[in-house]
């Protein structure tokens, strides 16, 4: 019952939300801090009372299922495993995050505001445990309309355009992932009389190879939009520069983070051996995300797109650790989507809060900002080195844990993959060099971090330096999640080798 409330917090909150606007302007942001604070606790108060004994000894720790349309097959399932649970808390707590954040930022119509951001982390959150297919595309749309809304309407100059740009990606996307779900429902029903949307039961069906590569396909394709993979990757650099700081950090922390999840959870299963027959493609399509977006980082002069820029350089490492198909890779795999949600948000979060105080978000604008904004500067030295992948931040651990997987399945791709190193090196350092360092390029005064955004970067400074330091609880967290997807590949492997042996 806990995982239906997770959702349902959210969801009526929203709506408290957008009915205290109607009344009061500043009640909508106190409804949503609430509903994204009590999120959080449930997570944490389900984490401690797992963690103990569940965790690390079986894969699933929680489970809940009802009957909602038995004519078709299709129930209400929510489950959580340490996957799961890991997304569940990232998404909880940036979303209290995104709140404290455009506390000053939203004046106008502030109760649909804060109604769009509140079910957009319910539809995450409900991506993350569905376990339903038809429960799993119904989430996967609830994300799609509230983001629409949020960067057509509170956006910059230019959101119009980015709104439809990210609509008609993901919309079209998603739909050829509901015809492949249609296609497994079909498949599986005339194989074994049963029509049902059940994941356990999906995963389990027989496809023949052109047929599940084409079914592959419409998930590979949603996933990799919304991951975004190159060269999916066009919708991202618009909708990131043009949304509101909050958008930001929901797009690059947990929307980015639902197309990697959806791979992990349902293409590597359910088609593994099109999985294996395409890694190396795969793996050289990451190779150039990983330098394609570094490179283009580096040209760019408008701050928010250079920040987007960069995930698709550090999503190219997810990719690439992904097809890998080995525990190391997809332990970093793991890491990456938390430290890359943190790292990244942080440095969306400064955009926003440097583009309220200059009005610019051109780089060529700034300069000698640490001399008026010493805490600025530091926090924002610290997450470029965190996006570089200095040791001792969570990035490091992450991406080299990605490289030593790899290195074990594919070493030329690793040779290539590491230049990325080099390549995020030269684009955080000149965010550092452009943004605080160098002569002044206005004189108007320029305040600090006020109570409310040094807490907010507190907060995740304080993550990133802990994952960092001691990645050990989300390594172990991961684990049997991880361990099982590598034991189910391996036993479906072996059985298919057998069956086309006896043929």
């Amino acid at each position: 019952m806990m995982l239906v409330l997770l959702i349902t917090v959210l969801m009526v909150g929203a709506v408290a939300a957008v009915v205290a606007g109607e009344w009061n302007r500043h009640l909508p942001r106190w409804i949503a801090l609430l509903a994204s604070a009590a999120g959080l606790l449930l997570v944490m108060l389900l984490w401690a009372d797992t963690s103990p004994h569940s965790v690390t000894d079986g894969q699933w720790l929680m489970d809940f299922r009802k009957e909602w349309i038995p004519s078709f097959g299709i129930t209400f399932h929510l489950a959580v495993d340490g996957l799961s649970l890991l997304l569940l808390a990232l998404t909880f707590f940036l979303g209290v995050l995104a709140v404290l954040c455009s506390w000053d930022e939203i004046r106008e119509r502030t109760g649909f505001y804060y109604f769009n951001l509140l079910w957009i982390l319910a539809g995450v959150a409900g991506v993350f445990m569905a376990m339903d297919m038809f429960l799993f595309y119904f989430f996967w749309e609830v994300m799609l309309i509230p983001m629409y809304f949020l960067i057509g309407i509170w956006g910059s100059e230019n959101r119009v355009y980015a709104a439809y740009k990210f609509f008609i990606f993901t919309q079209a996307s998603g739909l050829l992932m509901f015809l492949a779900i249609l296609g497994l429902y079909f498949i599986h029903g005339r194989d074994t009389g049963i029509y049902t949307f059940g994941y356990f039961e999906l995963v389990e069906t027989v496809i023949p190879f052109k047929t599940a590569f084409w079914l592959m396909s419409g998930f590979m394709i949603a996933f990799a939009v919304k991951l975004p993979v190159f060269p999916f990757h066009t919708w991202l650099p618009d909708a990131h520069g043009e949304a509101p700081t909050a958008g930001s950090l929901i797009l690059a922390g947990l929307l980015l983070k639902t197309g990697a999840y959806g791979m992990l959870r349902f293409v590597v299963p359910m088609f593994h051996e099109v999985v294996t027959e395409v890694a190396v493609p795969a793996m050289v399509l990451g190779v150039a995300g990983i330098v394609y977006g570094a490179v283009m980082a580096y040209s760019q002069t408008d701050l928010k797109r250079l920040v987007a820029f960069t995930s698709v350089s550090h999503m190219g490492f997810v990719i690439t650790g992904i097809f890998a198909l080995n525990e190391l890779a997809l332990q970093g795999v793991v890491m990456q989507l938390v430290t890359h949600a943190l790292s990244t948000g942080a440095l969306f979060l400064m955009a926003g809060m440097i583009k309220e105080r200059l009005h610019t978000r051109d780089i060529g604008q700034m300069g000698g900002l640490w001399g008026p904004m010493p805490q600025m500067g530091t926090i924002g030295l610290v997450f470029a080195m965190a996006s570089l992948g200095l040791p001792g931040l969570g990035n490091f651990v992450a991406e080299f844990l990605i490289l030593l997987g790899v290195f074990q399945a594919q070493p030329w791709i690793t040779v290539a993959a590491a230049s990325g190193l080099i390549f995020s090196a030269v684009y955080s350092l000149r965010i550092v060099g452009k943004i605080f360092l160098g002569p002044r390029r206005t004189m108007e005064a320029v305040p600090d971090f006020s109570f409310r955004e040094m807490l907010i970067m507190a907060a995740l400074t304080v993550s990133v330096v802990w994952l960092g330091l001691f990645p050990q609880p989300v390594i172990n967290t991961a684990r049997p999640a991880i361990t099982e997807l590598i034991r189910f590949m391996d036993v479906h492997s072996t059985a298919s080798h057998h069956q086309s042996y006896v043929k």
